[in-house]
Parts: structure tokens; C-alpha cells; sequence
């Protein structure tokens, strides 16, 4: 975690005081890290998706109900805090169209969330050597934001 993160997680403890969780991840958003942070913000997002493949290329722990996790944006800024509220591994093709509309892109329709997952998942896969196919194992994960920078 970059200083930033840290210094921002920090101050969100000290000002909500209780004890502040050890555990914290920053990451950006795959496709378009400052426009989907803003949907996070803006309330539209709530839920996001990763292949299981990437998580166990890169040997990743899975995301697990009541971990946080600081969006960054493009460079790497904090723009908000969120904490996992579901966690569910299923197939590509077995993921519900209201998990497809929570996750809050494009026109929120199911079939924008498969043409454009199927494009971002195709290019991840091919960058580990791996295919990609309809039934492809994703780490679904709905989450509430916690808090917003200012």
C-alpha cells in the first residue's frame, strides 16, 4: 500500500475512533480506474468481479466478508473505502443480471456487463497463457462503501 493509502486509512480510524482492522488492501479497478471509482462514489457501484485465475496467478488471498479496501484511481490516489459484504465463486456464465447491474457500468444491462467483461477477462486470460471460455470460475464480490475522500 502507497503512502497515500496508508495515510488515508489511518486518518478515516482516527476520526471514527474503535479498533482500526489490520487488514487492508488498495487496489484500482481494472478497466477504467477513475470512472469506476467515481461510480463507487456516486453510489451506482456495489459489486465488482475478477477471473479466480488471476487471483491464483498472482497467488492473491480470495476477498472474504468484512475485509476493507481503499479504490484508488489512475495514479494511484485513494478516492474512497469499501468493505466486502458477499463473496461468491461461480461460473462466467452462471452470474446473475443483478449482480451484472450492481456491479454499475455502461447501461447496466447484462448483456454490456458480458460484452465487456468478455473483452477484459479474454485480454487478462491471454496475458497469463490461459483461454477464455463462457465458463470461466469469477470471484464475485458485492461490497458498501465506507467512506469517500473529499
Amino acid at each position: 500500500m502507497n503512502e497515500e493509502a496508508q495515510a488515508y486509512w489511518n486518518e478515516y480510524w482516527d476520526k471514527r475512533g474503535g479498533e482500526k482492522p489490520e487488514s487492508v488492501s488498495a487496489w484500482p479497478f481494472g478497466a477504467d480506474p477513475d470512472q469506476l471509482a467515481r461510480l463507487v462514489v456516486d453510489g451506482i457501484k456495489t459489486a465488482t468481479c475478477s477471473a479466480l485465475a488471476c487471483y491464483e496467478a498472482e497467488g492473491e488471498p480470495l476477498p472474504a466478508v468484512g475485509d476493507y479496501s481503499i479504490i484508488l484511481n489512475a495514479k494511484d490516489l485513494p478516492v474512497a473505502i469499501i468493505q466486502t459484504v458477499e463473496v461468491n465463486v461461480m461460473p462466467m456464465n452462471e452470474v446473475p443480471e443483478d449482480f451484472a447491474v450492481a456491479e454499475g457500468e455502461g447501461d447496466r444491462s447484462y448483456r454490456y456487463w458480458r460484452e465487456v467483461h468478455e473483452q477484459f477477462f479474454t485480454k487478462e486470460l491471454n496475458r497469463l497463457g490461459l483461454a477464455f471460455s463462457d465458463d470461466i470460475p469469477l470471484v464475485c464480490e458485492r461490497f458498501r462503501l465506507v467512506d469517500a475522500k473529499s
